[in-house]
């Protein structure tokens, strides 16, 4: 199970939020990190510094945390590699499909409260939990 941490909770959610703010006032674009990716791979986007930076942050910013604190940063990938490539496949199709992944509308879309986003992140809950149901008492936690 996972360990239930409300400080840091609130302090992560509080800074993705202030760096989506960020984003949409400086850049005018939604922090939706496939579409961030999606802009420094072939074909380049113009733009593809911001991008970078960002997600160069997003990479960069646990590595900081457990340098200053001497905390680690767990990691744990309980299934296989190929597991993880048909999940990261089934994911593309998904973002593809719904025009925008979790963090794009899940936190920005609903922030703007689009109802195409709104939709989308319900969809996503809703396929999770049957995902996890699935996984845990009909496959046996595979």
């Amino acid at each position: 199970m996972t360990e239930f941490t409300p400080l840091e909770a609130i302090l992560g959610g509080s800074l993705i939020g202030l760096a989506s703010v960020l984003l949409m006032a400086f850049h005018g674009r939604v922090a939706g990190m496939t579409g961030i990716l999606a802009g420094i791979l072939p074909p380049i986007q113009a733009d593809w510094a911001w991008r970078a930076t960002f997600l160069l942050g997003a990479i960069a910013g646990p590595v900081a945390v457990s340098a200053f604190t001497g905390a680690p940063v767990p990691f744990e990938n309980p299934v296989s590699l190929a597991a993880v490539i048909i999940g990261g496949f089934i994911v593309g199709v998904g973002v593809n499909y719904g025009s925008g992944c979790t963090s794009g509308h899940g936190v920005c879309g609903m922030a703007r409260l689009s109802l195409r986003s709104i939709t989308a992140t319900g969809t996503f809950m809703l396929f999770t939990f049957i995902t996890v149901f699935v996984v845990r008492h009909i496959l046996g936690g595979i």
